[in-house]
């Protein structure tokens, strides 16, 4: 049934008001609109026949939303809602667009997540606000358990953007798991993408269970990576350095870029999901029982 998008306005005010105010505006939108109102959204997406009802403990996804794009929050939490990992990873990410996101996914899935944000800079051109106010932009973590530790590291050469990793501890499969979540340099910033994966291996070592979630912008084989590769392996099983050939792109432009890492800790399943809503596909992974 579609709704006006001003639905989705009321979900940024205040945790405990926000989804009463939003529900007051469905009603409201119904009332005064009609069944058939215009707007830019739909206020729900159905979800695939094969979608999860409920959380999946021992699944975790990690997921470059892009940014900049004219991409519907809505569309953004219906996708992520027919997985419904227990922690999911997001790169390119605003806080105020993870704030909707987050809200969209309990209001109309029943998922609950708590948030954790690793912003390293504001930026008013990707995330609105004012230029003198502009919204906080970088990494951000969604548990369906609570997260303790956080750590928000920007990398000393972020390159042509700033750029850094967050960790948090939370629950995976019913164990604590230090979780990372990361955005590597751009492309054709090689030695740059050495250098922060020299800051992020060395914090990864320090744990025998980790889970490493991002957006690397380097393909299995690249240099750069080797350091990863030295501590952690990736969830997809055909997937390793010599092996370039049988790994599974996630990316528009046919590259792997986006990487499930694993120490100390077997993956079962590995899968990408291609979006119509961001030039990354989604990549999730169940893991073994810790």
């Amino acid at each position: 049934m579609p709704w006006a998008s001003t639905v989705r306005e009321a979900l940024v005010l205040g945790r405990g008001t926000r989804l009463l105010a939003a529900a007051a505006a469905v009603v409201a939108c119904v009332v005064l609109i009609g069944p058939n109102g215009s707007g830019d959204d739909h206020f729900t997406r159905p979800l695939p026949a094969d979608a999860v009802e409920d959380v999946v403990p021992n699944r975790v996804m990690t997921w470059n939303i892009c940014n900049p794009c004219e991409e519907s929050n809505v569309d953004r939490a219906a996708e992520i809602a027919a997985y419904a990992p227990q922690v999911i990873g997001l790169q390119e990410a605003c806080v105020r667009d993870v704030e909707n996101i987050r809200d969209h996914l309990e209001l109309l899935y029943g998922l609950d997540y708590h948030v954790r944000y690793g912003s390293v800079l504001r930026n008013w051109g990707r995330c609105g606000g004012t230029p003198w106010s502009p919204g906080a932009y970088g990494q951000a973590v969604l548990s369906a358990a609570p997260m303790t530790d956080r750590v928000v590291v920007e990398y000393p050469d972020g390159g042509s953007e700033d750029r850094g990793y967050m960790a948090v501890t939370t629950l995976v499969g019913g164990r604590p798991v230090r979780v990372f979540n990361t955005h590597l340099a751009e492309r054709r910033q090689e030695s740059v993408r050495a250098g922060q994966v020299r800051v992020l291996a060395a914090e990864i070592a320090r744990y025998d269970r980790a889970v490493v979630l991002g957006d690397f912008n380097a393909v299995p084989d690249a240099p750069e990576l080797s350091r990863i590769w030295a501590w952690a392996t990736d969830t997809d099983p055909a997937c390793r350095p010599a092996r370039l050939g049988t790994c599974t792109t996630t990316t528009d432009w046919h590259s792997k870029f986006d990487y499930i890492f694993l120490r100390g800790i077997t993956p079962l399943r590995h899968r990408v999901s291609p979006s119509p809503h961001s030039d990354h596909h989604l990549v999730q992974a169940d893991l073994a029982p810790l």
